[in-house]
C-alpha cells in the first residue's frame, strides 16, 4: 500500500475553514490532520463532504463512535440526520494542546453509493488527561463527494496542518 499526496493546507492564522478536494476515482482516500488547535477553548474538529468543492450542509450525516478518556473511561456516542459529521477529539487552544486524526474515506467517487469513513483521533491538554475516539460515519446522500470541508465545533480553526491521500 502506497499514498499518493492530493492536497494539503498548513493552517498559521486563524481561519473558519479548510477544504480539501481532489478526490476523482473510486480508490479509498485518507484524510490526516495534525496539530489541531482551535481558536476557542475545547473544540472539536468537524466535517462535511463536498461536492463539486462546495460543502454539503444537509442533514445527511450519521455517525457512531467510541469515546475514551485517560481520567474517566469511556462512553459510546452516536447521531443521525446531521448537518455534519461530528466532532472526532475536543481539544483546547492552550500551549501543548492539539488534536490529530486518521480518516479513510470510502465510496466518495461514486454517485450511486452512499459515501463512508472510519477514523481514529486523539487530543491532549496541559492538565495530563488525553482522549480518543474511534469511529464512523454515512453520508446517506448517494452522490459524487469530491473532498471534505474541515471547521472547528465553533469559531475558527487557530492551526494545522491538514492532508488528503489517495490509497494505491
Amino acid at each position: 500500500m502506497g499514498l499518493v499526496q492530493v492536497a494539503t493546507n498548513t493552517v498559521t492564522s486563524a481561519v473558519a475553514s479548510v477544504t480539501l478536494t481532489g478526490i476523482d476515482s473510486d480508490d479509498v482516500y485518507m484524510l490526516v490532520f495534525n496539530n489541531f488547535v482551535p481558536a476557542s477553548d475545547g473544540q472539536s474538529p468537524q466535517m462535511r463532504v463536498t461536492e463539486s468543492g462546495t460543502p454539503n450542509t444537509t442533514a445527511n450525516y450519521d455517525v457512531a463512535q467510541k469515546r475514551l478518556f485517560s481520567n474517566t473511561g469511556f462512553l459510546d456516542s452516536s447521531a443521525t440526520n446531521q448537518t455534519k459529521y461530528l466532532g472526532f477529539a475536543g481539544t483546547g487552544n492552550a500551549t501543548g494542546e492539539n488534536g490529530n486524526c486518521i480518516m479513510y474515506l470510502y465510496n466518495f467517487n461514486n454517485a450511486s453509493e452512499y459515501s463512508f469513513c472510519s477514523w481514529e483521533g486523539t487530543a491532549s491538554s496541559t492538565s495530563g488527561s488525553s482522549a480518543g475516539r474511534q469511529g464512523g460515519g454515512v453520508f446517506t446522500s448517494a452522490s459524487a463527494c469530491d473532498g471534505v470541508q474541515l471547521f472547528a465545533g465553533s469559531g475558527n480553526i487557530a492551526s494545522g496542518t491538514f492532508t488528503l491521500y489517495r490509497v494505491v
